[in-house]
């Protein structure tokens, strides 16, 4: 096939899945053009990411003049098309937060990229996540562009999904898919019934490869490392104030930035850990191994979540993980198996829950570390489930 990708802001630091998900369908010999919205404003640290900015195809840097003018040649083509995708547009800008002329863009840009895609003969395409990229996909299939599907990670999108039509766009979408089976449940609250069995759920992978002989746990004092965007959902500020509580004698890495950066610090700073906690801000895939390989556990103290890609990569990696009870999460991680769940939000269980780690013998520790990599080696090998997604887009 030759499939378009649809995206917002690509390629970001914390979207390394998607760049996964499109090596692993070029593997498979299907010929993959990237349409992002807008180059990302933060750095690319990952060389493989800069790579993918060198493939991306930017819609709003062809500038107006390039979009008012794939609007008009769309116009000359089917004026009953566009004027069909001006009521969507008009209707979706009517009950979304950023409004209606907001979604006149989005059909300009659509129309840019419909127009791409009947130019290098693309049969389908697929956005990332339920917000503007899915809309991008279904005004360009209104107006000529090919059929399409879409990827729903939440939690964002779950948050609103009335001011982002979520219902409309699984109903016009191909297929919508899920990365885990709470989100097809959620999907199931906005989508008519009848349109639920065009709602697949489709794992984010991992390259087995990478992690083909995970490091052995290392020996003394016990080490965390937590991976994610410094923002309110992931719980890092949770974190750091569970970290005052803890008894035991551990070391905490937060790897990430955003915008909580600085409430972090100052909370670090006050409750005296600057001795055990770390901050390295964003370091490219190799550097997180090597964090990975000299830990002892990871630790996601999020308040929302898809399904995080860092479970994943802990468990490939042969480290137990301490999670909260929250969305896909349960689905992967197993309590008391290949880690510990608490209660979102609650320090008081997630110190107990480190605590419990660093107690733990070294031995206990390998054994959750072992079960845990092979549950998620068995439910999300990027080519195993990226075989399911194309599977999809042919069928």
């Amino acid at each position: 096939m030759k499939i378009a990708y649809i995206l917002n802001t690509y390629p970001q630091p914390s979207h390394s899945f998607i760049r996964r998900e499109i090596r692993a369908l070029e593997d498979d010999g299907h010929d993959v053009l990237r349409f992002a919205m807008r180059a990302s404003d933060l750095p690319l640290t990952d060389p493989q990411d800069r790579a993918e900015k060198d493939k991306t195809e930017y819609v709003l840097a062809a500038g107006p003049r390039a979009l008012l003018g794939a609007s008009w040649r769309s116009l000359r083509r089917d004026a009953g098309d566009l004027w069909g995708a001006v009521k969507i547009a008009w209707q979706m800008g009517g009950v979304s937060d950023v409004g209606r002329l907001r979604h006149l863009i989005y059909l300009a840009e659509a129309a840019f990229v419909a127009e791409r895609c009947r130019e290098e003969a693309v049969t389908h395409a697929h956005a990332h996540f339920g917000t503007n990229a899915a809309t991008v996909a279904l005004l360009a299939a209104r107006i000529g562009g090919p059929k399409f599907s879409f990827t729903v990670h939440g939690p964002e999108e779950f948050d609103a999904p009335r001011a982002l039509s979520l219902g409309q766009k699984m109903a016009a979408a191909d297929f919508t898919v899920a990365i885990s089976q709470f989100g097809r449940s959620q999907l199931c609250r906005w989508a008519a019934p009848d349109d639920w069995g065009r709602i697949h759920v489709v794992h984010c992978g991992i390259e087995p490869a990478k992690f083909d002989t995970p490091a052995p746990l290392p020996k003394g004092p016990r080490r965390l490392v937590a991976i994610g965007r410094l923002v309110e959902q992931k719980g890092q500020l949770a974190l750091v104030q569970a970290m005052a509580e803890v008894q035991e004698d551990i070391h905490l890495t937060l790897i990430g930035d955003g915008e909580m950066r600085s409430a972090i610090e100052a909370l670090i700073a006050h409750r005296s850990l600057k001795e055990r906690v770390t901050l390295t801000g964003w370091v490219d895939e190799t550097r997180i191994m090597q964090e990975l390989e000299t830990a002892h556990a990871l630790v996601m103290p999020s308040f929302a979540e898809g399904l995080p890609m860092v479970v994943m990569e802990a468990m490939a990696a042969a480290r137990p993980v301490i999670a909260t009870y929250i969305a896909g999460t349960p689905e992967l991680v197993q309590d008391g198996k290949t880690g510990w769940l608490v209660p979102a939000g609650d320090v008081h269980a997630l110190a107990e829950a480190m605590d419990a780690f660093a107690r733990a013998p070294l031995s206990k520790l390998t054994r959750m570390g072992t079960a845990g990599r092979a549950r998620v080696l068995q439910r999300h090998d990027v080519a195993a489930e990226t075989a399911r997604l194309a599977a999809h887009m042919q069928g």
